[in-house]
Formats: C-alpha cells, sequence, structure tokens
C-alpha cells in the first residue's frame, strides 16, 4: 500500500483545495468558511509560494469560522523542511480562533514518498492552537514533538514510513485528558522507526490517557510483539477500538491475542495487512464472532525476510 491519494474528507467535513490566483489573489466562488476543511498546498513549479497562498486564504474567507485546515505539499520545486511552512500556519492562530482540526501533510507518494518528507519540531501545532480536537501528521523524516499538556485534543494520528522513538516517547509523556482515539504508523528501522515495544507501555497501561477509546499501534514490522504486549495490556477493557493493522502479524501475534484478555468487549479490531493463515483467519472470526474483524489485505509470503509493512518508503 502507498500513499496515493489526497484525503477527501477530515474532521467530518469534504476538503476543498484554496487555490491562489497567479497573482496571489484568491478565487472569486469560495464555500461557506464553516462548511469544508480547507486545504492549502503548492503545486509543483507553481510561481506563488505556501505563504502567499496561506496569506490570500486568509484574507479571502472568514477566518473566524474556519474549523478545519489541511497542510498539502509546501515546496514549489525541490523539497524544503516543513519549518516555515508550520511556522506561517502557527503565527496565523489568532485569526483562526475556531480551527478544532489540522492535517500536516497531506501529500501523495508521487509527489513525495512520506519517509522523504522533510519535518520538523511539531510541537506547536499543539501549543498555537489550545482548543485543537484532531491533529494528524504524516511524515517521519526530522519529525520532532515535545511533550506537552493540552486539554482540548481529541484525536491523534502520527502517519510514517519510520515513526524515531523520541517522538513516540513524547507522546507517551504526554497529558492528553481528553485524547479519544490515538493512532500510530510505527513503520521500520530502516526508515528511521528506532522505537521499540518498551516505548509503547504509556499507551498499554490505561493511566496515561483516562478517556482514550480507540487505539491504533500499526505498520510495525513487530508488529506481533505488540499483539503480545496489547493481549495483556490494562487499557485494552476499556477500548472500544483495537487496530494493529498494516504490519508483519503473523499466527504468532494473533494467537498470543487470542490467549490473552478477552476482546469480546471490543466494537472492532482492525488487523487487515497481514500474514495470518487461513486457520488463524477462522479462528479469529469465530472467537470474536460479535466484533466487527477487519482481515481484508492478506499476505502470503512465507519467507519471514520478505514480509513488509504497509507504508514505509
Amino acid at each position: 500500500m502507498t500513499v496515493n491519494r489526497h484525503i477527501e474528507r477530515f474532521h467530518g467535513l469534504p476538503v476543498f483545495e484554496f487555490s491562489a490566483a497567479p497573482d496571489g489573489d484568491a478565487p472569486a466562488a469560495l464555500p461557506a468558511a464553516d462548511a469544508v476543511a480547507w486545504r492549502i498546498a503548492v503545486e509543483y513549479d507553481s510561481p506563488t509560494g505556501f505563504q502567499e497562498t496561506l496569506g490570500a486564504f486568509l484574507d479571502a474567507v472568514d477566518t473566524d469560522r474556519v474549523r478545519a485546515l489541511v497542510i498539502g505539499a509546501w515546496w514549489a520545486d525541490g523539497y524544503e523542511p516543513l519549518t516555515a511552512a508550520l511556522a506561517a500556519v502557527t503565527g496565523a492562530a489568532g485569526r483562526l480562533p475556531g480551527l478544532r482540526a489540522l492535517f500536516v501533510g497531506d501529500v501523495t507518494y508521487d509527489e513525495c514518498e512520506i519517509s522523504w518528507l522533510e519535518m520538523c519540531d511539531v510541537t506547536g501545532a499543539l501549543t498555537a492552537f489550545p482548543a485543537l480536537h484532531e491533529l494528524v501528521v504524516r511524515g517521519g523524516s526530522g519529525l520532532v514533538l515535545r511533550p506537552v499538556r493540552h486539554e482540548a485534543l481529541r484525536a491523534l494520528r502520527l502517519e510514517a514510513g519510520g515513526l524515531p522513538a523520541e517522538v513516540v516517547r513524547a507522546v507517551g509523556a504526554g497529558d492528553f485528558p481528553a485524547l479519544e482515539r490515538l493512532e500510530l504508523w510505527l513503520g521500520v528501522d530502516e526508515y528511521g522507526g528506532d522505537h521499540s515495544v518498551e516505548d509503547l507501555a504509556p499507551f498499554l497501561t490505561g493511566v496515561r490517557f483516562p478517556a482514550l477509546r480507540h487505539l491504533g499501534l500499526e505498520n510495525s514490522e513487530y508488529q506481533d510483539e505488540i499483539a503480545a504486549a496489547v493481549a495483556h495490556a490494562p487499557v485494552v477493557a476499556r477500548l472500544d477500538h483495537l487496530s494493529l493493522a498494516m504490519g508483519v502479524l503473523t499466527d504468532e501475534g494473533a494467537g498470543a491475542l487470542l490467549e490473552g484478555q478477552p476482546l469480546t468487549h471490543l466494537t472492532s479490531l482492525d488487523l487487515h495487512h497481514h500474514y495470518l493463515t487461513e486457520p488463524m483467519q477462522q479462528r479469529l472470526t469465530e472467537a470474536l464472532a460479535g466484533v466487527k474483524v477487519d482481515l481484508s489485505d492478506v499476505e502470503d509470503e512465507e519467507d519471514e525476510e520478505d514480509r513488509y509493512v504497509a507504508v514505509a518508503e
């Protein structure tokens, strides 16, 4: 699997691409400010840069009513770090008092592979927007996140071909009392995913995030080890949704799940992109008859060295 298309909906809203005219002005017809998630991006070889496009957007819409913002490609020619683009967004926080959702890096593989995206310290996305409910960040190279307290954040997703250990630890050390949904695309060591199962302990104890109901520890080359840890994790008892998808999950990990604590209380268990045999798939569906179990995207590579996560490069 690759990230091959831009998102079409975000935070329950359709995504609308804002395109500044060549002279930097805004287009004539625009939707209501609170009716869409606004996507700000730069086309390849465009004469209008990200800051200019963002400025035209801020001047064209009723920014008090903007609810969701999506940052696409922020460079016109040659990859460059996210630093200046994110600083422009956070610097405009005073003009975006109603912002509740921010997606950083809605970039497809034909624009830039996920592990080639040049990221930066994204902590400001949280500190600049204390009322933010949802944050999604795509890209792991150069990604930095510092532990913070955020009273309002309800959903956090970090998508990477390799999520740095320091970022995983920063999330675990953060204080998010309202967080209901956490998803981490952990990725592989080759692309910077130098974390370990031990780094995931804060997400499994059930202490750090009291409101958590959806946990995704995904896209990992050690998905079996994660499954074994999750099988006895206290947090599972209060989850509605659990995802161990997109990784190298085999019968060993699935067996550990079935032999651990009961999972029948879950509404859904997402295991798509896996290496489970047909007998194990049947065991899961029979044991979890009342749970929506996603076993799609079956991989059949028998050679362990040739198994792969869904999103890496």
